[in-house]
């Protein structure tokens, strides 16, 4: 309903487009990867991810979004995904989220190895987005986000696992 009592127009899923994004899977040298979880949730944990800004390449946003939401761009770049992944949106987000002009994301996906110390992973951002942090086997990964970001998790697990078992040795 809207402020003024009357039914929403349905939205057409179809008619909207993909919001061009990145995501970054950030390796420790252990092998593990960082995730953080959302601000005012118990259980939404993610990998870093945003936006691509106009004029701006899939590793140049990636390094940027890592400043932006944890404070550090301390990394070396490992690889990034051979294809973009997408997710749309359930039902229930889909106009409430990004103002109503995506109807998911299509992600391109990095993996970077970490190279600060955990002293430079910052939340305290200019626009805190996450509360929390930790290292987590990445095996765990597809278990800790939420249902509809899923199978994009599990298809990047998927495409970087050779490089996070070289990491572990």
């Amino acid at each position: 309903m809207s402020k003024h009592g009357k039914p929403h127009a349905p939205i057409d899923r179809e008619s909207l487009p993909y919001r061009p994004c990145v995501g970054v899977m950030l390796l420790n040298d252990r092998g593990e990867v960082f995730v953080a979880r959302r601000t005012g949730s118990d259980a939404d944990w993610q990998m870093p991810q945003g936006g691509i800004d106009e004029g701006e390449d899939a590793r140049t946003a990636a390094f940027r979004e890592m400043e932006e939401e944890i404070g550090t761009a301390k990394a070396e770049f490992l690889a990034m995904s051979a294809t973009p992944h997408r997710y749309d949106l359930p039902d229930e987000l889909l106009g409430r989220v990004w103002k109503g002009r995506w109807r998911g994301q299509e992600q391109m996906w990095m993996a970077a190895r970490f190279t600060g110390t955990e002293a430079d992973i910052r939340l305290d951002t200019a626009h805190p987005e996450f509360d929390a942090w930790k290292w987590i086997d990445a095996e765990a990964l597809p278990g800790l986000i939420v249902a509809f970001k899923r199978p994009v998790y599990e298809a990047v697990l998927a495409e970087f696992r050779p490089l996070i078992a070289r990491l572990k040795g």
